[in-house]
Parts: C-alpha cells; structure tokens; sequence
C-alpha cells in the first residue's frame, strides 16, 4: 500500500512538472470548483437565522437580567435589541428555551402566546374559533412539555366549559395531563421542578388555576399536589372533592393508556375525556347479616362436598303439655238478650268434655354478622369517551415505488384507514376493563373513529421530502458539472498529446528527408568528379551520431520527445 501510494506522489509531481500552464490552471480550477461545492453543500443547511424568543418585549429589566443569566447557564448566545426583544441565533432552540423561562417564570409581563392566533376571517364562528382555540393550546401545551429533558412524551386533555350567564353558574376550566417520564428523570421527588411544571401549564392555558389542574405520570403519581406542604385547610370542600375527582380520572386514564399500549400508539390516541361522579358526604352504615352454621368443615381429601351446613342449632327445648277437663261454657250474651252462637254449639251447651294442650319452645342459634361503617367519598358513576384515529399513508406508484404527487395542488397525495368495527369493539371491551365497568352503577363507555387533522405533520413531511429531493437535484448537478469538467480536461490532454505526436512526426520526417538530400547530394559529387569522395572525422561523427540519434527516435519516440521539451525548457 505504501508503494503505491509512493508511486502515485511520483507520478502526480511528476505530471506537474510536465504539465504546461494552461494544463495546471485547469487543474486547479477543477480542484476549486470541487471545494467550493462541498462548502456551499455544508454550509447552506446549516445556515441559522436569529429568531425572537417570546412575541413581546422585556418592560422589566430585572426580569430580563434574570432571563439572560439563565439563558448564559444554558450556554445559549443570546442579544438584546433597542425595544427589548431577546434573541437568540438557534432557531432549531427556542421551543425547549421558552417552555423553561416560562416555567421559572422569566416570560415578558405583556407576552401572550396565542397572539398570532386571534387573527381570523370574518366567516370563522365563535364555535369553530373556540375549537380551534382548545386543539391549539392542547397542542402548545403538548410541545412545549416534550422538549423538556425530563419529559418523554405527553397526553394533555383540556375542559373549556361554555360561557354561562351568570358568574355563580360558571364551571372553571381544567386541565388533566399524563406524562411519560425518562429513566433518569428526578420529576417525582423534584419538588422545585414540579412547581416549575405546574407554573409552565397555568400560563399556557387561560383562566386554569392550581385546584382544577392535574399532572400525573403513567402510573398514576400526581405529581402538582402540593398540599402536604401547605396549609391543609386552605381548600374548601368542593375544592377537595374536585381535586380527589381529578385524581381519581387521572388514575383511570393512566389504566386506559396502560390497556392500550402496544396495541396502537398514542399519537392515535385522541380526546381522552374521563368524568367520575363522587359523593363527598359522610355516610354511616350498619349491616346485620345472617349466614349459615357449618357444623362439619368440608374434606378436602374426598372428591365431592362433606361439609354439613344448617341454617340454625338449638341450645335449649322446653315442653308445655296442659290437659283440661270439664263442662262446656257456651256465653250467651247479657240476660234477657238472645245469644248469637250458632244452633250446632247451642245444642252442645252443659256437655262435660276434655282437652289437650301440647307446645314445645325451641332457642336456636344462628350466625349473625353486624358491621358499621363510615365511608366518604363515595364513587359513583364513570363516564369515558375516547376516540381512536385511524392510519394515515403516503399513497405510492406501483411501477416507481415513488410518493404520488397531486397533479393540481402539487402536494403528496394521502390515504387515510379507518379502524375495522371489530377493533373498535375490542378497544371499548379493553376501556371497560380499565375502568371495572359496572352495569348497575351506570358507568358508560363511548370508543369512536374520526380522523384527527395532521395538516401540520403531513406539511412538515412534504416540506422535508421535497427538500431532500432538492438537496439530491443540488449535489446530482454539481457533480455532474465536476465530471464535465474532469471529461473535458482529459479531452484537451488527448488531443494535446496528438498534437504533438503529429508534430514528432513531421520533424523527424523533415530531418529524414535533410539527411537523405545531404547524402543524395554527396553522391551526386561523387558521379560529377569520378573521384573517391571522402569525409572528414568531424563529419563521420556528426552522421553516426545523427543516425543513433534517428534510430533511437524511431525505437524510443517518447524519451526522445522528453529530451527534447527538456532542451527547450532550458533555454
């Protein structure tokens, strides 16, 4: 290997030297060009455009010393204009930089982040408007907890209630989030962070305060409760009862999520809506019950049941005989009055009879369970509503294996897969299960199938496939225009070694020719003076040399050549 790399640095430098000017120029040039590609093809991606971080300027300059000294311990480049605006020059940045100086609270008093988003045309209704508003803030919220380092990925689901007539009528908004946290995440005994988590989500979402607010992780640990560290009778008992419901609907859609995973990603997951009814009055219960006596345990060695089982057992008996002899007395009724009793027991009135009286008393034992207790809260009747999108993809040419594209639009043409009946059957038994469906108590479970908008995604994939396909187009053509020019150079190398050979040629065949007149004309001296013609040592010398020096051409051509572009070289 190192041989031949030896001999390909002799041959280079010795190409060089060889090389005319015009040669080398065009080597350089190619040389040149090659590099300049590969630096515009490294550099142009990788060009940043500096980008304001928040859409309002700083008012207060202790805040914005305080956001800069944070940004310098991110190690972020940051500067500030005349008006206050704090930029940075990574775009690719801003998101994971804003949701930490928001959730430290270092945000511009005046910033609103969903500024950009009032601006609508005069067809748009309040109800589209308030629409597009939740799925908006669900999807800021969403991205803004992603980019944080200890975060892997979040479920958010926002409750915006109607505006009502009168304040006291009013519900409050909430908000309920579930997160998937890193292995080495500290989120769960971070109280600092989770303070900063919960302060990230109350400004992000309008009118949200800390009670109506729950952030849990898949396994059902709340983590924005507070309580233990503060005053415990600061809550009300309505505020209570909301924040044990939300508890209790974050524990249910984390067994949701849980049932559900591996069988269809959470992307697909949409609305996840969990309501549960809870009584918070205190309830006390007695119970006497009744239960059998086992008066002989079953056999577990014998294959059948040997048990003996009787309702009650006896632990005293008594017996009561009475016998009564003697005349009948049949009343009458007051005197002078006629009786009423019946003419067959009048006729037997004064007969001397006898009776016998038998009664046995019995005082049996059974076993009798009593209980008291005192239950509060008490769970009632739990609603779930979840829907499931189905599967979107990119529709391709059979024969081209290449993404189709819309003639008229221009953009990637989509096929969207509903999900079969079958499944959505299955996920509605697996959401029972989550939830221990109960019939009785009136729980109700609703799994439907609608398309979820990804407008954005699909845009964002087309925006980065037909920059790809430009990249490829950009390289393809700058190498195609190397190798023109590799082709051309090695073309006029050809042709100039032609010329040259061609050149050879001509000057040899002239000195062949100067050689054959000097010795035609010898000999015609020769014949003119019928003498011996005879050449001096110089001149036989001169000739021999002359003839090596011609055989040697015709035998070795290009040293020959060498030689000679040496001599001119020289002088």
């Amino acid at each position: 290997m190192n041989e031949w790399l030896k001999k390909m640095v002799d041959k280079a430098k010795e190409f060089w030297k060889t090389s005319k000017t015009i040669s080398k120029v065009i080597l350089i040039g190619v040389v040149a060009v090659v590099i300049v590609a590969i630096v515009l093809a490294i550099a142009v991606p990788s060009k940043k455009v500096s980008t304001k971080l928040f859409n309002s300027p700083y008012s207060d300059e202790n805040v914005r010393a305080q956001a800069l000294t944070r940004l310098d311990e991110l190690g972020v480049a940051a500067n500030v204009d005349q008006d206050g605006y704090i930029t940075i020059d990574n775009p690719d940045q801003k998101s994971k930089i804003v949701s930490i100086l928001t959730s430290e609270g270092l945000t511009p008093a005046t910033w609103d982040p969903f500024k950009e988003f009032y601006n609508r045309s005069w067809s748009v209704t309040d109800q589209e408007q308030n629409v597009k508003l939740k799925n908006a803030m669900t999807n800021k919220v969403k991205a803004a907890l992603e980019v944080l380092d200890d975060v892997n990925s979040a479920n958010v689901t926002i409750n915006i209630p109607e505006k009502e007539l009168f304040a006291k009528d009013q519900n409050p908004v909430s908000a309920s989030i579930i997160l998937t946290l890193n292995r080495s995440s500290d989120l769960l005994t971070n109280t600092k962070k989770q303070k900063n988590l919960e302060r990230l989500v109350l400004t992000l979402i309008e009118g949200l305060n800390h009670d109506n607010l729950t952030i849990s992780d898949r396994d059902g640990n709340v983590l924005n409760d507070f309580e233990g560290l503060e005053d415990a009778t600061r809550l009300s008992i309505i505020e209570k009862e909301q924040k044990l419901r939300h508890k209790e609907e974050a524990r249910l859609k984390a067994e949701i999520l849980n049932h559900l995973q591996g069988i269809v990603t959470s992307k697909r997951l949409g609305d996840l809506n969990v309501y549960v009814e809870m009584d918070m009055s205190q309830k006390t219960s007695d119970k006497t019950i009744y239960s059998p006596i086992v008066r002989k345990e079953d056999n577990p060695n014998t294959p059948y049941d040997d048990s003996e089982i009787v309702d009650t057992l006896p632990i005293s008996e008594q017996t009561v005989t009475k016998e009564w002899q003697g005349t009948g007395f049949n009343p009458e009724g007051p005197a002078g009055v006629e009786g009423q009793t019946p003419p067959v027991y009048s006729d037997n009135s004064n007969v001397i009879g006898k009776s016998v009286e038998t009664g046995t008393t019995k005082n049996n034992v059974i076993n009798t369970t009593h209980t008291t207790e005192i239950t509060s809260p008490q769970i009632g009747r739990r609603s779930v509503a979840l829907n499931i999108d189905g599967t979107w993809e990119i529709i391709k040419d059979p024969k081209t294996h290449q993404y189709k594209i819309d003639p008229e639009t221009g953009n990637l043409m989509w096929q969207y897969t509903p999900v079969p009946e079958p499944q959505l059957a299955e996920f509605e038994r697996l959401v029972r299960a989550a939830i221990s469906y109960d019939v009785i108590r009136g729980d109700t479970v609703v799994v439907t199938n609608n398309p979820v908008d990804r407008s954005d995604e699909h845009n964002k994939f087309q925006e980065e496939y037909f920059k790809k396909i430009q990249t490829r187009k950009t390289i393809l053509l700058s190498l195609a225009a190397v190798a023109i020019v590799l082709v051309g150079f090695i073309l006029f190398r050809i042709i100039s070694k032609e010329i040259e050979r061609r050149k050879r040629l001509r000057e040899e065949e002239l000195l062949r020719q100067q050689q054959a007149a000097r010795e035609q004309a010898l000999w015609d001296a020769k014949d003119d003076a019928g003498v011996a013609v005879t050449m001096s040592v110089e001149e036989s010398r001169r000739a021999e040399l002359q003839e090596n020096a011609i055989n040697m051409a015709k035998e070795h051509p290009e040293d020959v050549a060498m030689l000679i572009r040496t001599w001119l070289m020289e002088e």
